[in-house]
């Protein structure tokens, strides 16, 4: 039986960068007969996993159509020094992580060149684009999916070679103190309302989303003086950037307490939490946080994006649930205004209550966590008959 296997490990951002690191500590532990030599685009999580870097992960994350259209010379240096990694050092097998634009066109051009290719993390092919199937069908050995509903998706399309893994995140989200540690931590009063501010990990981003939700916290806090905020701050942003925001309001803020890499804590002592649309909405919803979902993007990609996105919902959470728990209040609709009158909504008793007991039914659906460990098994299966069949 083989006892050493080469795997290529490609990420492009920092949420696949902590799936693939969790992915390569959960593939020594299933297997430690087994010498695994690792290497390929890597973030910080997969460096300290011990991953060889080949490129860095951490500049590629952009976001903008044009954005992304200035940078296209870099993703092409790094597409050609992938490509010569993987032709050179011949790895027993491929695996992708998220990242599709970019490594939806790798997984076809390591497949024409012999590579056996896996992809963690499914793009989400179900929201826009999903013509990009073909790619799947034809350039993919195997898809390890982590949402309940992809792998009929896939199947329904005549794609099968499609395991449903379940999500990362799930069994994994949880603060690491309590409420009453993080109120006392912050000087919070624990019988006053909290809300928690989550404005998104990327410059752009939070250069859109911050002001209108600080517009929100100036009216809240004239409707109700009894409400107390917390802002996260992604680890991805420096708290000089976020203060930077704050001093160009015109208006006067109530006390906002700023913390960064403790944003489950934020999120589990809050009443109700503001989030950015992305996979925030689904840790909001596995700590049990009624929410609303916010997002703006600049005038130019908006115009661009809206016309080709055709899932109902934007936000996770909601697309999972596959229904409007959460109300998402998108582009035009983040305004101060209409994120205030929504939270005001979330803090009321009874709706609060209702909102948890339904997160809690959804985010169970999701099952009891495991999604590396699945997702390890099937990998060691695929190298396992690939070394036999040699």
């Amino acid at each position: 039986m083989e006892n050493k296997f080469k795997i290529m490990i490609v990420v492009g951002e920092a949420s696949g960068d902590a799936h693939a690191a969790q992915l390569v500590e959960t593939l020594r532990a299933s297997a430690a007969d087994i010498r695994f030599e690792f290497f390929g685009s890597t973030g910080q999580k997969m460096r300290a996993a011990g991953v060889e870097t080949i490129v860095r992960a951490d500049d590629l994350a952009i976001m903008g159509i044009l954005e992304i259209g200035r940078a296209l010379p870099m993703f092409w240096r790094v597409f050609q020094k992938l490509k010569a990694a993987a032709s050179e050092r011949r790895p027993d097998a491929v695996i992708l992580v998220d990242f599709p634009d970019f490594n939806m066109k790798l997984a076809k051009a390591l497949k024409k060149s012999g590579n056996k290719v896996l992809y963690f993390v499914s793009p989400q092919l179900w929201a826009w684009r999903s013509y990009r199937i073909r790619t799947i069908a034809k350039y993919v050995d195997l898809l390890l999916a982590i949402l309940p509903f992809e792998k009929k998706w896939y199947a329904e399309r005549g794609v099968d070679h499609v395991e449903f893994v379940g999500h990362p995140l799930v069994g994994e989200v949880r603060p690491a103190i309590s409420k009453n540690e993080f109120c006392r931590r912050y000087e919070l009063d624990i019988s006053r309302p909290i809300v928690a501010l989550l404005a998104g990990s990327r410059r752009k981003e939070v250069k859109k989303i911050l002001p209108p939700v600080l517009d929100a916290v100036r009216i809240l806090h004239d409707e109700n003086k009894d409400i107390q905020f917390v802002l996260a701050v992604a680890p991805t942003r420096k708290l000089l950037e976020i203060q930077g925001v704050i001093d160009q309001t015109e208006f006067k803020l109530p006390p906002i307490r700023i913390v960064q890499n403790e944003t489950r804590e934020a999120v589990a002592a809050a009443d109700a939490a503001v989030v950015a649309s992305g996979t925030a909405t689904l840790e909001t919803g596995l700590l049990n946080t009624p929410m609303v979902i916010v997002y703006k993007v600049s005038a130019h990609n908006w115009h661009t994006l809206r016309h080709i996105i055709n899932v109902p919902h934007y936000g996770l959470i909601n697309l999972i649930a596959e229904e409007r728990l959460a109300k998402e209040l998108i582009q035009n609709d983040c305004t101060g205004p209409m994120i205030a009158d929504e939270v005001l909504h979330l803090l009321e008793p009874r709706v609060n209550r209702e909102f948890r007991r339904r997160l809690a039914k959804i985010t169970d659906s999701l099952g009891n966590g495991g999604a590396s460990e699945r997702a390890a098994e099937a990998i060691l299966r695929e190298l396992r008959v690939a070394a036999r069949n040699r």
